[in-house]
């Protein structure tokens, strides 16, 4: 396979494939969407810039070539001869993961098995363990196809995130929340029940063009075939300076100051701004209208159902009251909860997986 026209599987969160394959656009990839995910080719560099820049991406997977095989001993004596010097350093231990689909080899314990031991075998490696490099095999239709996992932990574990709330939203899902609100860091954000700040620090980075994985490292940097001085001149340019005009809210005072620590922490302590109060005294913000994003409690997250309506019912007096001409957006897995506070919804966007709950976004035009 041609170094510099690899398969790289960007991995999405189920539901928000959409926005991920605008993101890849925008960053200037030809992305081709597909379920639980987006594919675009190119070189190690642009798998290496796809987690530095991608906010929307759980993952980076590259494609590093593959074989037919009918059955364990021909996939033993094949993944023997497959070039893993090429790309996997001698000093770290493997792990394999594999799926097995419509193949002779059905069993995939056993094929994982067979190909962690060749690697294993033939370059001296140890398998498992902490920090192990995973090569992703997949069985389809008699042909084995090895990926490379270039990421190492979720990109949603943006590296200056401490502080977290219960129930948190994840980074990569609020930025593609943000997304399909239109949000493209112009506008003012506000979030009422901010939690641990995450919709307001998304935004503010987004404002401010800083890159989402510039506070932590990677799984391709341990890679035999990883370019260090490459990647340094890949350094993400200052950041800009952005208006302060992200605005995070909650009636939980050890909220705002989680929210607090992790805008500090992400470098945008002077554009996102916190405060304790519940929604009730929520005031307008002294800017121009922009995005509300809220991330409410939706009672099979949290507690009980019964009281919610009535809290959903007083948020969305409160918006048409203090916030008009604004653009409201609830995320929920509860439709009924959506209704109760009697905004008046586009139709809910694509069902996204979520903690094994399935939530979808309900936004608004300017109230």
């Amino acid at each position: 396979m041609e170094q510099n026209d690899l398969e790289i599987f960007l991995v999405a969160t189920p539901g928000l494939e959409a926005p991920l394959a605008q993101e890849a656009a925008a960053l200037g990839w030809t992305p081709e969407q597909q379920p639980g995910g987006v594919t675009i080719r190119g070189g190690w560099p642009d798998a290496w810039r796809a987690n530095l820049w991608l906010r929307g991406a759980t993952r980076v997977l590259v494609r590093i070539g593959g074989f037919r095989a009918m059955h364990l001993a021909q996939l033993d004596k094949r993944a023997r001869k497959f070039p893993w010097a090429d790309i996997l350093p001698r000093d770290l231990p493997i792990k394999v993961e594999t799926v097995c689909r419509a193949s002779k080899i059905y069993h995939a314990g056993a094929a994982t098995q067979r190909i962690e031991r060749a690697i294993s075998e033939t370059m001296n490696m140890p398998v498992g363990g902490e920090g192990a490099i995973v090569v992703k095999a997949r069985i389809e239709d008699d042909l084995v196809t090895f990926s490379i996992d270039s990421t190492g932990e979720s990109l949603h574990k943006r590296g200056h995130k401490e502080a977290v709330a219960k129930a948190p939203m994840r980074e990569t899902m609020a930025a593609m929340f943000l997304s399909q609100m239109g949000f493209d860091g112009s506008q003012p954000v506000l979030d009422p029940m901010c939690g641990s700040g995450t919709f307001v620090i998304e935004a503010a980075e987004i404002a401010s063009r800083l890159a989402p994985g510039r506070s932590r490292g990677f799984a391709f940097q341990r890679l035999a075939n990883f370019d260090a001085d490459a990647w340094a001149a890949m350094a993400p340019p200052e950041a800009l300076k952005a208006p302060q005009q992200f605005f995070g809210s909650d009636r939980d005072a050890g909220a705002i100051c989680m929210s607090q620590a992790n805008a500090e922490r992400a470098g945008v302590a002077g554009t996102a701004r916190f405060r304790s109060c519940s929604i009730a005294d929520l005031q307008r913000p002294d800017c121009a209208p922009g995005i509300v994003i809220v991330n409410p409690p939706y009672g099979a997250r949290i507690g009980n159902k019964g009281p919610l309506f009535g809290l959903h019912a007083a948020m969305g007096e409160v918006f048409r009251e203090r916030l008009q001409g604004w653009r409201i957006g609830i995320v929920t897995s509860e439709g009924g909860l959506a209704k109760a506070t009697g905004l008046p919804f586009q139709p809910p966007g694509p069902i996204v997986a979520h903690g094994g709950l399935k939530i979808r976004l309900w936004q608004t035009g300017p109230i």
